[in-house]
């Protein structure tokens, strides 16, 4: 079983940067792909961003090219960075794990961490 605790979040103007942090206890291994999701009341929760043990890299249309997604397995830390934030990034973000991955999609069993707070104010 691996362990997810996010931190990072707050509120920032439009414009800014955030760069959230996922510390990673537990059996780690088992779990190949990692990513962040986000959600805001009333809608489903959505891919941002994937890395798989290999390094690499799915992103969101909508974030490509301002978030950037990295791990430092040495510190078994999972981080985004967000630069350039919009308004229409303002959610609850979640650092999530899983065996397999296709994309942005993480299958085979999702675990969750609690979720951090993002606000953008234009």
């Amino acid at each position: 079983q691996v362990q997810l605790v996010e931190s990072g979040g707050g509120s920032v103007q439009a414009g800014g940067s955030l760069r959230l942090s996922c510390a990673v206890s537990g059996y780690r291994s088992s779990y190949y792909c990692m990513g962040w999701r986000r959600q805001v009341p009333g809608k489903e929760r959505e891919g941002v961003a994937t890395i798989d043990n290999r390094g690499g890299t799915s992103y969101a249309d909508s974030v490509t090219g301002r978030f950037t997604i990295s791990q430092d397995n040495a510190k078994r830390t999972l981080y985004l960075q967000m630069n350039r934030l919009k308004p229409e990034d303002t959610a609850m973000y979640y650092c999530a794990a899983s065996p397999t991955c296709s994309r942005l999609s993480l299958t085979g069993g999702t675990t969750w961490g609690q979720g951090t707070q993002v606000t953008v104010s234009s």
